[in-house]
């Protein structure tokens, strides 16, 4: 199938999707400009990755991608803030997607710095339709993860946080706390010449293979606790936030990518082998003693 013909098939896919949750979450947004406030969202998140597209196709680089989505997380919430429904759960949200993005888009870009590449962008951002559909997807990333956020932030409902937007918020700290954590160890591990070659087994790593997707999947889940008491109606479709998240990190992109990485790897190495037998892939467990 030619490279269009697939760019083609993937952006209808794509549409569809985002277009499915925009119409249900539509009618119980508030306006701007005559528009549903989390449909103008939902669009400013894809035309975002297309103006940052032309120039990083043009200049054949992925250095601005990641930063790029964390960006969009940055200006969505700022706009729902602005224009939207700012009550307390409403700030709470804004300030706990702000503070995930400022940290993971830094985090991202700067380790791209030091690396001077991504090699998963090589093969594709020679193709224009590979690499367009490549930012169209993130653009689909951005919209769905932060959905039921967005729903809450731009919907007419507004309640007292109450205990479920505490509860919601000691998962989102937990969660948080997890991913940032795995990503400063792993972080330090490579930073060390010592570890050229080798792969992290200590700290949360000892616990399981991919903490920091477990904290990002417990963060988000965190994220829709807040969100839940304000949704009403098809709203709840929006619900599909960390249902995404966790589905795109355990089967799409994530884990199964750095498994397949990791195996090609160390997968003739017996210390992998059995770091990999005693370890579980996402969810934390301590580690057996030896």
């Amino acid at each position: 199938m030619k490279p269009w013909i697939r760019a083609l098939i993937a952006h209808v896919i794509i549409f569809t999707l985002a277009g499915a949750v925009v119409a249900a979450a539509w009618p119980s947004s508030v306006e701007f400009a005559g528009w549903p406030l989390f449909a103008v969202c939902a669009l400013l998140g894809f035309v975002v990755q297309w103006v940052v597209f032309i120039p990083s196709y043009l200049a054949q680089t992925e250095h601005y991608f990641d930063l790029t989505g964390s960006l969009t997380y940055i200006t969505l919430v700022i706009i729902a803030l602005v224009y939207g429904n700012a009550d307390p759960r409403s700030l709470l949200l804004g300030v706990l997607v702000l503070i995930w993005a400022g940290r993971l888009g830094s985090f991202l870009f700067l380790r791209i710095r030091r690396a001077g590449r991504d090699p998963r962008f090589d093969a594709i951002k020679v193709l224009f339709p590979r690499f367009l559909t490549t930012w169209s997807l993130q653009g689909l990333w951005v919209f769905l993860t932060l959905a039921c956020a967005l729903a809450a932030m731009t919907g007419e409902q507004s309640r007292p946080l109450g205990l479920v937007g505490l509860i919601g918020l000691l998962v989102w700290l937990c969660g948080f706390a997890i991913e940032a954590v795995a990503d400063r160890q792993k972080s330090a591990f490579r930073n060390d010449p010592a570890n050229t070659g080798r792969f992290i087994q200590s700290g949360l790593w000892a616990w399981s293979r991919h903490p920091n997707y477990f904290g990002e999947i417990v963060l988000w889940a965190g994220v829709a606790i807040i969100a839940f008491p304000v949704l009403q109606g098809w709203q709840y479709v929006t619900l599909i936030s960390p249902v995404f998240v966790a589905l795109l990190l355990t089967r799409i992109s994530g884990v199964p990518l750095l498994e397949q990485r990791a195996d090609k790897e160390w997968g003739d190495n017996p210390e992998y082998q059995r770091y990999k037998a005693a370890t579980p892939s996402l969810i934390p467990r301590p580690p057996k003693s030896k």
